[in-house]
């Protein structure tokens, strides 16, 4: 059996977006470039499929009511993220968008992530720089949301940097003005479990976890 995939449309129906919006997106050559790129594929260490990041990344921009370019434009964020991607992406750009809009704002997305990757050490959320296109700092809160909700449920407490990867993603989230509690509910939201277990269970039962090594 494959791996479980997210249920865009029972997420949306579950938190009051019209659920046309999915086929809408899903619909989109940026949405099948990114299927197609990541195909079946799964996180090293959790076996999550890569699609899920995208297809939760969609569900949140959804319900902070961003426009179409920017759900587009997050779909391309994997195939231009860094320097060999975006150079093999750089000679089909048309194949994958048929917009200048979307194509802009993954671009700045691009440059927004890059200045501030997890690799970097931050200690204040204003050395983060935001970008000037609300769009863009949508695409940043989703990322970073799903982002963090996968590093609670699967990685705090046994990743080797997980204090150092606990706060950079605290401190982004603080940048983008998501209050804690608009976390939790997300963090729940995205469980799509009629048992989802709450963030601060969660948080109780990372910190009883021991480190692990990762596979080489």
């Amino acid at each position: 059996m494959g791996a479980r995939h997210f249920d865009l449309v029972r997420y949306m129906a579950n938190n009051g977006v019209a659920v046309s919006a999915a086929g809408r997106v899903t619909g989109t050559r940026e949405y099948r470039a990114v299927s197609a790129y990541y195909g079946d594929r799964v996180a090293r260490r959790t076996m999550v499929p890569l699609m899920h990041h995208i297809d939760e990344g969609i569900a949140l921009l959804a319900t902070m009511d961003a426009k179409d370019t920017a759900v587009r434009a997050f779909c391309l964020h994997p195939l231009l993220q860094d320097d060999k991607q975006l150079a093999t992406a750089y000679t089909r750009l048309t194949e994958l968008t048929d917009s200048v809009h979307v194509i802009t704002l993954a671009m700045e997305y691009r440059r927004g992530a890059n200045l501030c990757p997890h690799r970097r050490v931050i200690q204040t959320p204003e050395e983060i720089e935001l970008s000037p296109l609300r769009e863009v700092n949508q695409m940043l809160a989703a990322d970073k949301i799903q982002n963090r909700k996968d590093f609670v449920i699967h990685h705090r407490g046994t990743h080797p940097r997980t204090q150092e990867l606990d706060r950079y993603f605290q401190l982004w989230l603080q940048r983008l003005g998501i209050t804690d509690q608009e976390f939790a509910d997300h963090f729940t939201a995205l469980q799509l479990s009629p048992t989802p277990i709450a963030l601060v269970d969660a948080l109780g039962v990372s910190l009883r976890r021991k480190p692990t090594v990762p596979p080489g």
